[in-house]
């Protein structure tokens, strides 16, 4: 197993390993790195550390595949309290995931609004090696750390799991909770599984991810269901929680079809 997710080649330029292939091909990366990566190059792009990134959408053209990725950024709308930047991310000359972000003045004077009661504690230990029928399991599922505390990967239905990287998204740098957020958040789909992929793919075509708070901590619980509307179209809630409470949401549109 590789010991990051990217190795930077220039400014810009990330070579992908294989910790990043997801489940359904050993040459397609997972969601969850390249929406980590195009929001790392979002959050340096004229920098203000007076805002925070509260939402991030991340649009998967086509599959991201493992191999040299470009990613390049511009301010949509600049402003005072309020900045919108895109990413735009390419490999092998076409372009493969889009990503926008509000940027959100922070205030200090502003109280906390919040519902629900504190999430179920982290298990002590991981449960049963990571499963996903028919699929591949030696990349990025391997290099993240899951604790279920409701379902498992390979178990139909609503689930929720803690989950942590046991890599980092680049070698010497610590993640961003943001980042660290959408790497794992992408997962929701993958939790929350409602068909047995030898049967079916369902791959989401896109991830949103909004933060009212920064998550707290290495640790993030992913509360997932899925529905589908017997139309090949499904759709993937994910309630967000760090240790304290609850944080935000992410929601993925499914494609759904017969393998």
């Amino acid at each position: 197993m590789h010991t990051v997710f990217y190795e930077p080649v220039s400014s810009g330029t990330f070579m992908a390993t294989a910790a990043t292939a997801g489940p359904w091909s050993p040459l397609a990366q997972h969601g969850g790195p390249p929406s980590a990566l195009a929001a790392r190059v979002i959050e340096r792009h004229e920098r203000d550390e007076n805002k925070r990134l509260a939402r991030v959408a991340v649009d998967i053209l086509r599959p991201v595949p493992v191999d040299l990725v470009t990613v390049r950024a511009r301010t949509v709308r600049p402003g005072k309290r309020i900045d919108l930047v895109e990413a735009v991310m390419e490999a092998k000359g076409q372009e493969v995931l889009h990503a926008r972000a509000w940027r959100l003045a922070t205030s200090a004077t502003v109280p906390v609004v919040t519902e629900g009661g504190a999430p179920p504690p982290v298990p002590a230990a991981r449960g049963r090696e990571v499963a996903f029928p028919g699929g591949h399991t030696a990349g990025y599922l391997k290099a993240i750390d899951w604790r279920f505390v409701k379902g498992a990967f390979d178990e139909f239905g609503p689930s929720a799991a803690w989950a942590r990287p046991t890599i980092p998204l680049i070698g010497g740098e610590e993640l961003s909770p943001m980042c660290r957020t959408l790497l794992v958040a992408d997962s929701g789909s993958g939790v929350a599984t409602t068909l047995d992929p030898r049967q079916f793919q369902f791959m989401n075509v896109d991830m949103t991810v909004v933060l009212q708070r920064d998550p707290v901590g290495e640790w993030l619980l992913l509360d997932a269901v899925t529905t589908m509307g017997g139309n090949g179209s499904g759709l993937t809630e994910t309630r967000l929680s760090d240790e304290i409470g609850a944080v935000g949401t992410g929601l993925q549109t499914q494609l759904v079809a017969p393998r």
